[in-house]
């Protein structure tokens, strides 16, 4: 039997957008084109596949069934594919999916960006959520290029590679009444805090080491991400505990104030997940490679 290869693409591309609009803008084809794609790949595999609801395109038990195995397959011929050509990143052209951590996404991926503005124009990046764990993220399908965050007990189809460290600080507003140029044991325990709820486990690092140096917290709220800190803080007298590289690049808002913890509360690791699949493939070597050399700008910057 003879099929089209170039029908599969079509195919994950609907099955992740859900719509024709948009899995057409990300293949960079016309509607028109897209459906017809889709009527034919509907003949091939003798099933509807999607179906039209009110709010998309719902897809049929067979398109949820093949999904898995059409992933694997794309997967594997894009690896013999691409890993037998010399990659060029100044003409590469090509999308990479990444899941950074909140952490990361703050701290290390704005300069990622400009950094592959400058030395590979035509590759862009998609971001999506870290989640909870690493499946979460897809980098244990390899749908995902790389995840970055915290790698706790990843299985045995992940390459986990340590980053950096980094420890905690303590953010109070600049006019704070009561703390001036350090914080003691007993003024960060009668303070109110602002607690950081991201995705991960960063928030259980935060909690042991406060809880291993007899540390105590009263938190009076608690948000979802380190964005959210610095209005909360400008206009309370709470505390915030935050990571030292976070804390280094909102000390820029003259409205807070940086201090040292009142402990010793440790480092926390961040680390760069990938798939083995991608172990040698050139693009994804360099990509890596560009990583490193970002961490080592900003932990300069620190200095």
């Amino acid at each position: 039997m003879h099929y089209d290869l170039n029908l599969l693409p079509v195919f994950i591309a609907m099955m992740e957008e859900r719509s024709v609009t948009r899995a057409a803008e990300r293949l960079n084809i016309t509607q028109p084109a897209l459906s017809n794609a889709l009527n034919r790949l509907r003949t091939t595999l003798r099933d509807p596949l999607f179906i039209r609801e009110r709010h998309g395109m719902r897809p049929t038990r067979v398109a949820e069934e093949i999904a898995p195995s059409i992933k694997s397959a794309l997967a594997t011929l894009n690896d013999l594919v691409l890993g037998q050509q010399d990659f060029d990143p100044a003409k590469a052209v090509r999308t990479f999916v990444i899941a950074p951590n909140s952490y990361v996404e703050f701290v290390l991926m704005p300069t990622l960006v400009s950094e592959l503005r400058k030395k590979a124009p035509g590759i862009s990046l998609r971001f999506i959520p870290y989640g909870n764990d690493l499946v979460e993220t897809g980098v244990v399908s390899g749908d995902t290029a790389i995840a970055i965050g915290r790698a706790t007990e990843p299985p045995d189809n992940l390459v986990v590679q340590h980053l950096m460290d980094d420890g905690l600080a303590c953010v109070v507003r600049a006019n704070h009444p009561d703390i001036k140029k350090s914080i003691s044991r007993a003024q960060y325990e009668r303070l109110k805090h602002v607690n950081v709820l991201p995705p991960g486990r960063i928030r259980a690092g935060l909690f042991q080491a406060l809880q291993k140096q007899g540390l105590k917290r009263e938190v009076a709220v608690s948000v979802t991400h380190f964005l959210a800190v610095p209005e909360i803080v400008v206009v309370t007298d709470y505390c915030a505990t935050l990571p030292i590289q976070i804390s280094k690049k909102i000390a820029k808002d003259k409205r807070l104030k940086i201090l040292p913890s009142p402990a010793d509360l440790g480092t926390f690791p961040v680390e760069m997940i990938w798939h083995v699949r991608y172990r040698h493939d050139p693009a994804h070597q360099w990509l890596r490679n560009l990583i490193f050399e970002v961490v080592r700008m900003n932990l300069f910057l620190k200095e």
